[in-house]
């Protein structure tokens, strides 16, 4: 049976309820309020983009006349494309030269950076200043240094007795002279994030390495590389990411050429959405580079991502 004191509490404990859930919803609509420009962003730039080229994909559509229906044609029309087989090839040839080599030589470059020595700061942000250029001015400096009659680099060979080599112009080193350039301008954010990773390793743990006698190799093996796990595992990701995309070297320094020695598949899809006006075509391609990306990313998780320590 109610008592006098439930049937006045009751009242009480409905209002504090009610105040409750207000105070929870006020902070949700905050909460929301701060990601709102991102996500916004994200649903308009990301995945609208990626739902409307999906569909593209399976349209005949030229941008003049109206899109038909073509259902799986473009996709298994790539399997018979030749060029896109090509395209295909010379970025996993990309990737398979620009990123390892990138995330090395950011790490050593971290490791240099990283030494207490005078005036490093001023040579850290020497190192940064090419992330920061424009990929047009860089990438323009490079075609000069390249050039085969009067370039730096040719020129500097010749002193020593070497022939004029085709950086840009010889199919088998178009693409990885590219990867050069590409390597020396974005090695230096590679190198900030690994350097931010280097700072944040407590000292103690050198300081017990040396009581222990360990030389400076199994300082780095067995404190320093595991302990850059998380920046090292971001980094992969990423950089398979952007290699995979890479569009704006190609598109500079050599036009896709010599032949299609440096088509890559971003290139291609540039080709026949905005030279050929194959629309349909080219929501295919983009499609094959959104799963090739996907399971890339999916199986770096798998296989490495549950490897990777967060704490010490």
């Amino acid at each position: 049976m109610n008592t006098l004191s439930d049937l006045t509490a009751a009242p009480e404990r409905t209002r504090l309820t009610r105040r409750a859930l207000h105070k929870k919803l006020r902070d949700n609509l905050v909460g929301y309020s701060f990601i709102a420009p991102a996500l916004i962003g994200f649903l308009a730039f990301t995945l609208l983009p990626v739902l409307a080229a999906f569909v593209i994909g399976f349209l005949n559509w030229d941008l003049l006349t109206a899109p038909t229906w073509a259902g799986i044609k473009n996709y298994a029309a790539l399997l018979q494309d030749e060029v896109f087989l090509i395209s295909l090839r010379n970025t996993i040839m990309w990737v398979v030269y620009y990123v390892p080599a990138s995330i090395a030589i950011s790490l050593i470059l971290a490791l240099a950076m990283n030494m207490p020595l005078r005036g490093i700061t001023a040579f850290r942000a020497m190192l940064y200043i090419p992330v920061i250029s424009p990929l047009l001015a860089v990438a323009l400096l490079f075609v000069w240094l390249f050039n085969p009659d009067f370039g730096l680099i040719n020129f500097m060979l010749s002193k020593i007795g070497i022939q004029p080599i085709g950086w840009l112009t010889d199919e088998r080193l178009a693409l990885p002279s590219i990867a050069l350039m590409a390597i020396w301008k974005n090695a230096g954010w590679n190198m900030l994030i690994f350097l931010a990773a280097l700072q944040g390793i407590p000292r103690h743990l050198y300081e017990a390495a040396d009581l222990d006698g360990a030389t400076k190799w199994q300082k780095f093996r067995n404190v320093t590389f595991p302990l850059l796990a998380p920046a090292t595992f971001f980094i992969v990701i990423m950089s398979f990411i952007g290699a995979f995309q890479v569009f704006g070297e190609i598109y500079i320094m050599t036009n896709g050429g010599p032949g299609y020695s440096t088509h890559t598949l971003a290139y291609y899809l540039w080709s026949n959405a905005f030279k050929f006006n194959k629309m349909g075509y080219a929501g295919a391609i983009s499609m094959v580079m959104f799963l090739l990306i996907l399971l890339v990313t999916v199986l770096q998780n798998r296989f490495f991502g549950r490897k990777v320590q967060y704490d010490l």
